[in-house]
């Protein structure tokens, strides 16, 4: 009889631990996630400032729990939504965010804003855009306010085990280079020295990164510009995508893993992962039936050929089943499209991602967290 009481109190104890675990916020669950980049990853700092590169009215965000349009360039989830399931923890905050606050801190912080590149004369159509220096800088200020929460020592051990996402390249062609006909940096520089370019500066972003911590960096390619519904409404007669877009994006890719694996070899480690998007778009822009879309040319939101011309507003062409479609607007993918390159993130090749994807990455890092 006493030897069952102990038993039973020790069952109530360990219910009472595992209650009081699971009581904990995400940020106590997952290491600390941070995003930088453009509109496709981009979940919601421009809601807070002056442009037109916003995504803050409907019909964006019509297949979020409330429908409600939250700044993300989708119909739902984006990129860094779908990774933050993969790691078990809350979506982060955009950094601009009022809720992004005391503990909130130690999920992490999207510093991401639409309409940027890597250089910092892209985007200037938008106006009032965080350019990546001064998204660098936010992440700066994110760190000085961590330090009050949680201390020095904490803070450091957050960053270092953190993952981040960066996405930027893709506005520098489309929104720059290729922007209008004869544009200002098509006259300065041939493509091939343009892309030179591109990458050593981006090189230094990477470096800055880097040097304010990050140890884990997923560094995403340019996707196929040229096949999106912008794009084919301005130069396709027939769907096809366009080939000048599409010979930059080929020749861009290469480049980029290149210099990861250089800067890989500099920092003494796997630090940075070259992510192929373009790869994985191309497998369901190919053969959009083979992986359950109907269309990979026109977007389920917009107006004119191919749904590519202007905004989508509450105006405009809606589409009933968004998971049919690849494209959700003009440039950005549907949130179904979204869960597939994720999931080229976590168990592709190395045709997709390099030198390992995402899966192995956080195995590898929570065995050298229970060795350590």
């Amino acid at each position: 009889m006493a030897s069952s009481s102990s038993s039973l109190s020790w069952l109530v104890v360990l219910l009472s631990a595992a209650l009081c675990l699971g009581a904990l916020p995400a940020s106590h669950a997952a290491r600390a996630f941070f995003v930088f980049g453009d509109s496709l990853v981009d979940n919601g700092n421009n809601n807070y400032l002056i442009t037109s590169a916003r995504a803050d009215s409907p019909p964006y965000g019509i297949d979020t729990p409330d429908h409600r349009a939250t700044g993300r360039f989708s119909n739902g989830k984006n990129m860094p939504d779908i990774i933050s399931e993969h790691l078990g923890a809350e979506p982060v905050l955009p950094y601009l965010s009022p809720e992004l606050d005391g503990d909130k801190l130690l999920v992490g912080a999207n510093f991401a804003s639409a309409g940027i590149g890597i250089l910092n004369d892209t985007g200037v159509q938008f106006a009032n855009i965080i350019h990546i220096e001064k998204q660098i800088r936010y992440f700066e200020q994110y760190q000085d306010r961590l330090r009050a929460v949680v201390g020095d020592e904490q803070a450091k051990k957050v960053v270092a085990g953190s993952l981040v996402l960066i996405t930027l390249g893709g506005n520098d062609f489309v929104n720059n280079y290729y922007l209008i006909p004869y544009s200002p940096r098509s006259r300065e520089f041939s493509l091939p020295d343009y892309i030179r370019y591109i990458l050593s500066e981006y090189k230094q972003v990477l470096r800055h990164i880097h040097a304010l911590g990050a140890r884990r960096v997923l560094v995403t390619g340019v996707g196929p510009i040229g096949c999106v519904p912008a794009e084919l409404a301005l130069h396709s007669l027939d769907g096809g995508c366009d080939a000048e877009l599409q010979r930059a994006a080929d020749a861009y890719n290469p480049q980029l893993v290149k210099m990861l694996s250089e800067l890989n070899a500099e920092v003494g480690g796997d630090v940075f992962v070259g992510v192929n998007t373009k790869r994985a778009h191309d497998d369901f822009i190919e053969d959009p039936r083979a992986h359950g879309f109907e269309t990979s040319t026109e977007a389920c939101c917009g107006q004119g050929r191919f749904n590519g011309m202007g905004l989508c507003t509450l105006v405009s062409n809606l589409c009933a089943d968004r998971d049919s479609y690849v494209f959700w607007d003009a440039f950005h993918p549907t949130e179904r499209a979204n869960r597939l390159i994720v999931q080229q993130f976590m168990d592709g090749s190395l045709d997709y991602i390099t030198p390992m994807n995402l899966s192995t990455i956080l195995k590898l890092d929570e065995q050298a967290q229970l060795r350590n």
